[in-house]
């Protein structure tokens, strides 16, 4: 399919939707402020990470890198540290490479022209929709995953392409009158009453003009994500009481890159034995086995007294406290 079909359906009335949201909008930090750096960090934050882990970690990275320039000269590992427990390691790279380049070429400024935004690494059409309409009020609408399925369910068209769903949203957006928070009310319906789980449509400002009101089949919608591969690693674990515990940095692609981890070897089949723990990533399984060794590691890494000061992923994090005490 290459575009909606015709004839769309209407679009709700724009006072429906933003009353709604006047009414239910949960009171989040983001939403009070129009700073372009955190409008930015919450935006990239939010991506696939649930709102609830992300309150704190939000709060706590501005004590840490207070500006842009903060953050610019920071060191990657402090960058990565920071983001721990986040995954996705990949966006927190993107913003610090993002942070130099606007200290090098915008003294400092996060540019304020959508397409400005766009040549920053990790910044998307949607983000920069999001960020140039929330700082700056214009009309560029967000289409993120909760975007995405409420506009597929206005219209009961769950294969539309994203090339349809821009030209909706876009439609949407430039006929509400209040940009901004048209956005945050889009992305604050597909979170709550029109969620992935659950289309709660009674609760819903704008039922009349859904096309699948009261008849959402979220069971089918759930079906059709990617399935999760299983992947078994071997972590071999070199301790010693005076040196600490033997780290080396993941290579920069791939799952945890750029992260510290104790050497980890991919499995070719599954054990017979039981995983020490199993992480859960968006695509992958980590099904992870532990191996204590006494011997002298070999290859680049080094001595740890104290992981204090290292990023490492959650996955390491849950499997050295089921299995050794740093």
């Amino acid at each position: 399919m290459t575009a909606l079909l015709q004839p769309a359906p209407p679009l709700p009335a724009p006072v429906l939707l933003l009353g709604w949201y006047a009414l239910h909008a949960r009171k989040l930090p983001w939403r009070q402020t129009t700073e372009p750096y955190r409008i930015w960090i919450s935006e990239i934050m939010l991506q696939q990470t649930q709102v609830k882990t992300v309150l704190p970690r939000y709060l706590e990275w501005f004590a840490t890198f207070p500006t842009i320039e903060a953050l610019a000269a920071a060191a990657t590992d402090d960058v990565l540290k920071a983001w721990e427990g986040l995954g996705y390691y990949r966006r927190a790279r993107f913003i610090h490479r993002a942070a130099q380049l606007i200290v090098a070429d915008c003294a400092g400024r996060f540019p304020q022209s959508f397409d400005g935004m766009m040549q920053l690494p990790g910044i998307g059409r949607s983000t920069a929709g999001a960020i140039s309409s929330f700082c700056f009020n214009t009309a560029t609408p967000v289409l993120d995953g909760n975007v995405k399925r409420v506009l597929k369910r206005w219209v009961a068209q769950p294969e539309a392409t994203d090339k349809a769903l821009w030209l909706l949203a876009q439609q949407a957006i430039e006929t509400s009158g209040e940009p901004a928070t048209w956005n945050q009310a889009m992305m604050e319906l597909g979170a709550t009453a029109c969620s992935a789980r659950s289309a709660d449509c009674s609760a819903c400002p704008v039922n009349a003009f859904c096309a699948s009101a009261f008849q959402v089949d979220t069971a089918s919608e759930l079906r059709k994500q990617t399935p999760v591969l299983n992947v078994y690693w071997q972590v071999e674990l070199f301790t010693c009481p005076e040196r600490g515990i033997w780290l080396s940095r993941r290579p920069d692609t791939g799952i945890w890159a750029g992260l510290w981890t104790p050497p980890i070897t991919e499995l070719g089949c599954q054990p017979d034995a039981e995983p020490a723990h199993v992480h859960l990533l968006t695509h992958r399984r980590l099904h992870l086995y532990p191996v204590e060794s006494a011997q002298e590691p070999a290859g680049e890494g080094r001595w740890v007294r104290s992981i204090e000061g290292y990023a490492l992923p959650t996955g390491i994090h849950r499997l050295l406290d089921k299995v050794v005490l740093i």
